[in-house]
């Protein structure tokens, strides 16, 4: 393995851990003494009154305001690929886009089946949707050599679709009333920010302005402010070359903050919730709608969609991979995690303990999902893979390391 690739491998554990470390602080701190203090943390006013929220709590300002970051990573992610990585030519996209579709799909309908059409839960339909990368891969990078990296090639692609899916659900899906001025200056900043691109802008702090306006302006016009890392991410030039790509600098630059600040802050803000209940508050139609999205509907579709695809010849089997490897890595995209709770709280605004009840479902859903899919994948005997095959993996999220 390259020292690239070794190097990535220990970025991915070691970002999955933090994830995992700050919701099980998260539960401790909801579930013990300190559940007062947290709960105050959480909706201490501080900062500056913003557009339509007034003074931001400090989870808003998590939520609202580091998760744009969060979206401007997945934002340049997907455009890099998209142009110039594993989704660039249309034999590439078909299988991962397939997949993500399915996957986001079968959980949505399983949801719906178990909330039984109440109107009141039925716009959590997305929360089952979308895949934490970060938290998959983490567990991906446990695994090490049973984990083969044509499988880490397969996960990656697919969460990556998978994420484009869920910016769009929430652009479309969970926008509060629209501001139409705020919108069209938003939109004018962002063309702006493209135009730069053209007239051949190459230093990044102008577009981190840009960035930073497009923020307040969707902040203002009702759409989720995270919506202005994507669109941020859009401007940014790729260029060619590490050295003359303002895209993978400022991705290379901002990603360990993101996987070991943003994420894990957002973790510890948003997995806390308190088991009252216990095990019977499973059996309630919102938390065991999204557990089965999770656990249910994601290996359902996503390997489903796989299977129909391969033997209908619309696509090939992923190289150097056997079904009980491809069946693994559905159950690990059944880890929703950063993303679901983050709809989980889109969806239910106004009502905290609709909320709660979707945190509990998510957390024991991912859970299931990624010690079903470790379970499976660490009982398959590892495949031969070829070093071009080792080196491609190490690039997630586009942050690997000059050597």
């Amino acid at each position: 393995m390259s020292a690239t690739s070794d190097y990535q491998l220990k970025l991915e554990k070691y970002a999955g851990i933090a994830l995992i470390l700050s919701a099980a602080l998260a539960l401790i701190a909801a579930n013990g003494p300190l559940a007062p203090a947290y709960h105050d943390l959480l909706h201490f006013k501080l900062g500056p009154a913003m557009p339509r929220l007034g003074q931001m709590s400090l989870h808003q300002w998590i939520a609202d305001g580091l998760m744009a970051i969060f979206f401007l990573l997945v934002g340049m992610e997907v455009k890099r690929e998209w142009y110039d990585g594993r989704l660039s030519t249309p034999s590439e996209r078909r299988l991962p886009i397939i997949a993500a579709a399915s996957g986001m799909a079968a959980p949505a309908i399983i949801y719906l089946a178990a909330v039984g059409g109440d109107p009141a839960l039925a716009k959590g339909w997305a929360i089952p949707a979308a895949t934490d990368i970060a938290f998959a891969v983490g567990v991906l990078a446990i695994l090490g050599r049973h984990a083969p990296a044509s499988i880490k090639l397969l996960l990656v692609t697919i969460a990556i679709v998978d994420d484009i899916g869920a910016v769009l659900v929430i652009a479309l899906f969970y926008t509060a009333d629209l501001n139409v001025l705020a919108l069209a200056a938003a939109l004018a900043v962002t063309g702006a920010m493209a135009a730069m691109g053209q007239f051949g802008v190459r230093r990044l702090w102008p577009y981190m302005v840009g960035f930073a306006l497009l923020w307040i302006l969707v902040l203002a016009s009702g759409v989720h402010a995270t919506i202005s890392g994507v669109l941020a991410a859009l401007t940014i030039p790729l260029g060619r070359g590490e050295g003359h790509s303002p895209l993978k600098r400022l991705e290379h630059g901002i990603h360990p903050w993101v996987m070991f600040g943003v994420v894990p802050l957002f973790g510890l803000v948003s997995a806390g919730v308190a088991l009252t209940g216990g095990v019977a508050t499973l059996a309630q139609p919102l938390p065991l709608a999204v557990l089965l999205g999770l656990f249910v509907g994601k290996q359902l579709g996503i390997f489903g969609a796989i299977w129909l695809a391969v033997k209908s010849g619309i696509a090939p089997q992923p190289a150097c991979t056997s079904w009980r490897q491809i069946y693994g890595a559905a159950l690990l995209c059944g880890i929703g995690f950063t993303m679901s709770l983050f709809i989980g709280a889109l969806a239910f605004p106004l009502h905290p303990d609709l909320v709660d009840e979707a945190k509990i479902g998510t957390l024991v859903g991912s859970l299931l999902s990624a010690l079903a899919g470790y379970a499976l994948l660490r009982t398959t005997p590892p495949v031969e893979v070829t070093n071009e095959e080792s080196d491609e993996a190490g690039e997630i999220f586009g942050a690997d390391q000059p050597d």
